[in-house]
């Protein structure tokens, strides 16, 4: 007799496939994990994971402990419910915002429901960890997260609960810490290459969370929120606000003084470009933001987008938004529309510029005069740049940082983010140990994110086809899907092939659901994505069923043993 846990009858499995894609869904992953009942919406971005959903989610789950574990990984389970106080402690119970689900408990203290748990991991090792002969140490967990998205949206790619795993490193020395990011990105590696993931690992930026170090796994498609750049000549790759760009000063010497002139009705680059005959990129665009409150001028050339989430990833964990009209009001140095960084860099505001506003170039920009701009305005000499930043929209065709090659640009979901923390957490909690000198010693941290079900919406983005699912085999609810046609003869054998290859160690889900007519099983073996498929169909009287792969779609007749002495091995 098969492991009943082994074969699954269809008879007997709460789904309920649908023909139509949900009204609401734009991407592959939301309608198709729908359409195949391996999910439904409970509420906006909140899902229930349905039988065969759930076995995918746990495959995917499974990969990565195995990998975790191999790396000397050690699982533990920490609470979901947490109190302010931590979060407090490191900055973040104001800094994640709307993010953050936050409640009272019915003595008024305040908690939240966590969306990541630096500062947990951070106090429970303070609180088990005393020497330095109990490190390093990596911890990780495989656990509900929650974050408050304003427009959750994509199904299970975007929600406002889902799985993740997160785990922490905790080392003695920069050293320790370089040796533990290297074990999580060979680890990590692995667990995409065995999901069957196509991946890039890409240069990131660590914004809100910290450190030195920080890389992006991206799955390549469509439906990604990412842009990352890949060059076509180096194994360069980044994520667009991480792409750097170097640029050389110059000679400003040879330009002559500064010149203003009359260009009235000119307030956008687009008009004064068109009024001077000249290029947008001869200009200098010079964009105002408030960073906590503060105005800072953001300078680029004009015929360049400002990206505020790069800028924002720069700036975080401050808060970056854009000046109102109103902010003008009690500013008449600063003239709407004709806003020059000359004379007033460094004292009226903060002037951040993009490297290729360098030393020497020479550009047309506001007089800080209604109607006046001016020419000849040279950075280094009529103005000084308080921080340069990468800040610009990456465009196509932008010249690699690393060989000079133009840039591609795609989209993708992430997948993965692995950081160098540093001590930011340690020292917020004064996370020391005992040194080998006999002093305390504190303690340098890395923390490395898998967004488990996340994993599960970019397989399916990158793997179904026009008839629907086409699960990679690790990750299938089933090895072999069997299939009966439709008649008593065909059903009984596709449940004896179904116990047989259950008895071979195979997880096998069979399709005997009576009163269901064959071209609907075909269409939902074709939906479900399971690897293999088994139909016992017109020539099932003489034992021979049809093997089919779900991928490629080659089909071979074959008899029932030797579909299961080929399926077993």
């Amino acid at each position: 007799m098969a492991n009943a846990a082994q074969v699954q009858r269809m008879s007997r499995l709460m789904i309920k496939t649908l023909r139509d894609d949900p009204a609401d869904a734009e991407t592959a992953s939301h309608k198709l994990l729908v359409r195949a009942g391996y999910v439904r919406r409970s509420s906006a971005g909140i899902w229930t994971w349905l039988p065969l959903g759930k076995k995918v989610l746990e495959n995917v789950s499974r990969i990565v402990r195995e990998e975790m574990d191999a790396i000397g990984g050690q699982e533990v389970l920490l609470p979901a419910l947490l109190p302010k106080e931590p979060y407090e402690a490191s900055g973040r119970w104001e800094e994640y915002g709307d993010l953050l689900f936050r409640l009272k408990d019915r003595k008024g203290s305040d908690y939240l429901l966590g969306p990541t748990h630096e500062e947990i991991f951070t106090l429970t090792v303070k609180d088990q960890c005393t020497s330095y002969k109990d490190l390093p140490v990596i911890l990780y967990q495989i656990q509900t997260k929650y974050r408050d998205e304003a427009r959750p949206r994509s199904g299970v790619l975007r929600g406002r609960e889902f799985q993740m795993k997160d785990s922490y490193s905790f080392d003695t020395t920069d050293e320790g810490l370089a040796q533990s990011y290297a074990l999580h990105r060979e680890a990590y590696q692995k667990i995409f290459q065995r999901l069957g993931l196509d991946y890039r690992i890409v240069s990131a930026v660590s914004g809100a969370m910290g450190g030195s170090a920080s890389e992006e796994f991206l799955a390549p498609a469509s439906a990604g929120e990412d842009t990352f750049v890949d060059c076509p000549s180096c194994d360069y790759a980044a994520n667009t606000e991480a792409v750097t760009v170097k640029v050389a000063p110059v000679d400003g010497g040879a330009h002559g003084p500064v010149e203003e002139l009359d260009t009235p009705d000119t307030p956008t680059i687009e008009a004064l470009a068109e009024y001077l005959g000249v290029q947008a990129s001869a200009t200098l665009k010079n964009l105002l933001v408030k960073v906590d409150g503060e105005i800072v001028a953001v300078g680029v050339p004009g015929n360049r987008e400002v990206d505020l989430g790069k800028l924002g990833e720069h700036l975080a964990p401050a808060t970056v938004e854009l000046v109102t009209a109103e902010d003008f009001v009690d500013r008449p140095d600063l003239v709407r529309g004709y806003v020059g960084p000359q004379g007033l860099a460094g004292k009226a505001f903060r002037y951040i510029a993009d490297p290729r506003i360098a030393p020497g170039t020479a550009w047309i920009t506001g007089a800080n005069k209604e109607g006046r701009h001016a020419k000849n305005v040279v950075a280094g000499r009529d103005f000084e740049v308080d921080d340069y930043l990468d800040v610009v929209v990456v465009e196509p065709g932008d010249p690699c940082p690393k060989c000079g090659t133009g840039l591609k640009i795609d989209r993708a979901i992430e997948i993965g983010h692995i950081f160098q923390l540093g001590r930011k957490y340690a020292d917020a909690f004064e996370l020391d140990v005992l040194g080998q000198n006999g002093k305390p010693t504190r303690v340098t941290m890395g923390s490395y994110g898998i967004g488990v079900s996340r994993a599960v919406a970019a397989l399916a983005e990158q793997t179904h086809d026009e008839s629907g699912l086409c699960w990679p085999r690790e990750v299938a609810p089933a090895d072999v899907h069997v299939v009966a046609a439709g008649k008593a003869k065909q059903t009984e054998l596709a449940l004896e092939v179904g116990e047989r290859l259950g008895a071979a160690g195979l997880r096998v889900l069979v399709d005997d659901r009576a009163g269901v007519s064959p071209g609907v099983k075909f269409t939902d073996a074709e939906l479900l994505g399971v690897p293999t498929i088994v139909v016992a169909g017109r020539r099932a009287a003489e034992g021979v069923v049809e093997v089919k792969d779900r991928r490629t779609g080659e089909r071979e007749e074959m008899t029932v043993e030797e579909a299961v002495a080929r399926l077993s091995a």
